[in-house]
């Protein structure tokens, strides 16, 4: 179990952190974090204590103690670094991404500190108070959960008010509004469905994340085309899920559908290239051949796309280029301060098609 004081202290420090004590700003007294934390004045000053030792309070005799002035401490020469936070490291299209930024700042001279959160708020909240800890010129981020208000928001504004410059890649906090390299996640999640419509399907599944910003746009692409096309969307074709219900939500709603007496639907449109390696697995059990039962399409163009027997369509995200462009706007922001503001970027889907889809069956064996 923790400390009690560990707590006290880790309360503080994220207040400071957070930007909702300022330097020189007096915080609350013994007497009223004793109320709040039902905890005794011993513990209390241990956590201070420990605070003012290490840099982050200060104390003034008979008057209280007080938020230290961190910035001369930051700005103590060091060599040049750069944040990354990105929802995974080491998995999927997040090495490329990040290969693409660490090349370039590499050759810029700067340092790189890598961040996960594994997509969990926590784990967010935690890398940015490291991040505010150490002296770092720049972050580039890729929000958590970006489809929902964001708890970390302070952070992000304590980054502004210390003159760090921030980017974000993959989608961003609205409120925020802040420089960002995008995919048009709403023009590919039409083109997917877009493709298997003009083939002829009119009974699609499909099946995206909700609890970030890309997965909602996606669907909205999604019903557009099927608008555009004039067929009706059934409900119970949408599947959604969440970061937490990835590795079963989908599989055990597409194998059910897959089971009901009903018609069979005849194309599946995936939120990403790692969703149609699970559901291939589905199929495989089901006996059904992709294309000739079913088409399917992913999102990524990720090297996923070549590894099964059935070489799937999928969406193209420019992956290392994306990490490139945002190392060169954090640089930008860094050393051309005087300069015109950079733009953000948003980059155009491309459809890249293999052997997954075809025309349904029913109309294959018409013609």
């Amino acid at each position: 179990m923790t400390p009690k004081y560990k707590n006290v202290k880790q309360y503080i420090k994220s207040k400071i952190l957070d930007g909702s004590y300022q330097a020189h700003q007096k915080i609350n007294s013994e007497y009223e974090l004793v109320q709040q934390f039902d905890v005794s004045r011993h513990t209390i000053r241990q956590a201070i204590g420990e605070l003012v030792s290490e840099g982050w309070l200060y104390r003034e005799h008979g008057v209280g103690t007080f938020c230290a002035d961190r910035s001369k401490i930051l700005q103590q020469p060091s060599r040049k670094s750069i944040a990354i936070i990105t929802t995974y490291i080491s998995d999927y299209i997040f090495p490329y991404i990040i290969r693409g930024a660490e090349s370039y700042l590499s050759e810029k001279g700067y340092n790189v500190i890598l961040f996960s959160t594994n997509n969990d708020l926590e784990k967010e909240r935690i890398a940015l108070e490291n991040i505010l800890s150490q002296h770092v010129e720049g972050v580039i981020a890729e929000p958590t959960r970006s489809a929902f208000t964001n708890p970390n928001i302070n952070y992000y504004l304590n980054l502004e008010n210390q003159g760090i410059p921030y980017v974000m890649i993959n989608a961003f906090y609205e409120e925020l509004e802040p420089l960002h390299l995008i995919m048009n996640d709403e023009k590919g999640g039409y083109m997917e469905t877009e493709h298997l419509l003009e083939l002829g399907h009119q009974d699609i599944i499909g099946i995206f994340k909700n609890d970030d910003i890309q997965g909602s746009r996606r669907m909205k692409g999604f019903l557009k085309a099927h608008r555009a096309f004039q067929t009706p969307v059934d409900p119970n074709r949408i599947i959604t899920y969440s970061t937490k219900e990835k590795f079963e939500k989908p599989v055990e709603e597409v194998r059910q559908l897959l089971l009901a007496n009903d018609k069979r639907p005849t194309a599946i449109v995936c939120y990403n290239d790692e969703l149609v390696i699970q559901i291939l697995n589905i199929l495989r059990e089901q006996k059904l051949s992709v294309p000739d039962d079913i088409s399917i399409v992913g999102f990524d163009d990720s090297p996923l796309t070549e590894t099964t027997e059935i070489k799937f369509t999928s969406i193209k995200h420019p992956k290392m280029k994306m990490g490139e462009d945002a190392a060169a706007l954090i640089v930008d922001l860094l050393e051309n301060k005087a300069e015109t503001k950079p733009s953000s970027v948003l980059y155009e889907p491309e459809l890249v098609l293999r052997d997954s889809t075809a025309k349904p069956w029913t109309d294959s064996l018409l013609t």
